[in-house]
């Protein structure tokens, strides 16, 4: 039997409807909720030939472990996403593009990061595996489907990875908030690599010094810092600018 995992919440849920419905084993649906947000969903799903089981809020307390469901839920198969690093930037080629997390615990941030990794196109997000918080039902919900659409690759030793992912040809870039080089004035062309630490602690040492280069967020107001996710958008936006105004050749 494949893995499975719980998601919930109307966008996680609509999402995998619409981009993998077949994934789907059950949807459980607040047998009261009778609102024109749960009849659509009734309507997707019934178009896609998803089962829809009615249940009631404890039913789905249960399944979520009390979180915020919305009053709906699916049992899903993991999707099969390519979790073999050296092939996602073999595939990928010059237009190589990942995102690399070094001490992001906090399940709301990795869902936001993904989400955004999946709007810029991202070939990978990728985290060591005693530092992160894996794929857990709030990741799904925050992610609103990219959970289901990028690849998460957890890794034993990231500084080993950075330095194969060098060989590799990949660029790795590193935020940091005292860099000389500002953002706008880095060159992210070719295959590259971002690398953001959590808020407060930020990179460790070892992984500041595996990147080939450190850029900062130019940062025109009171605040100094962003979140780890807020700060994903930024540099991953700022790549596809420049990638679009000068394409790979």
């Amino acid at each position: 039997m494949s893995d499975t995992r719980i998601i919930y919440g109307f966008h996680a849920v609509t999402s995998r409807l619409r981009q993998d419905a077949a994934g789907i084993q059950e949807i459980y649906l607040e047998a009261s909720r009778q609102d024109g947000r749960a009849r659509d969903l009734g309507k997707l799903a019934a178009e896609r030939s998803a089962r829809v089981i009615p249940v009631d809020a404890k039913r789905l307390d249960g399944l979520t472990g009390n979180a915020r469901h919305q009053g709906v839920a699916a049992r899903v198969a993991v999707a099969a996403l390519r979790h073999d690093l050296d092939g996602v930037v073999e595939d990928a080629g010059k237009a190589a593009l990942l995102l690399v997390l070094d001490g992001v615990q906090d399940p709301h941030n990795l869902g936001a990061c993904l989400r955004v990794a999946d709007a810029f196109g991202v070939h990978a997000v990728v985290a060591p595996k005693d530092r992160a918080v894996g794929i857990t039902p709030v990741v799904s919900k925050v992610a609103s489907g990219a959970a289901e659409t990028v690849p998460y690759i957890t890794i034993t030793n990231l500084a080993r990875t950075l330095r194969e992912l060098k060989e590799a040809g990949v660029w790795i870039i590193g935020t940091d908030e005292h860099a000389e080089v500002s953002l706008y004035d880095a060159r992210l062309e070719g295959p590259l690599a971002w690398v953001l630490g959590a808020e407060g602690e930020g990179m460790r040492r070892l992984t500041r010094e595996h990147c080939d280069e450190l850029v900062r967020i130019p940062m025109a107001g009171t605040v100094e810092s962003l979140n780890v996710s807020m700060a994903a958008g930024v540099c991953l936006f700022e790549t596809a600018r420049q990638r679009k105004s000068r394409p790979a050749g």
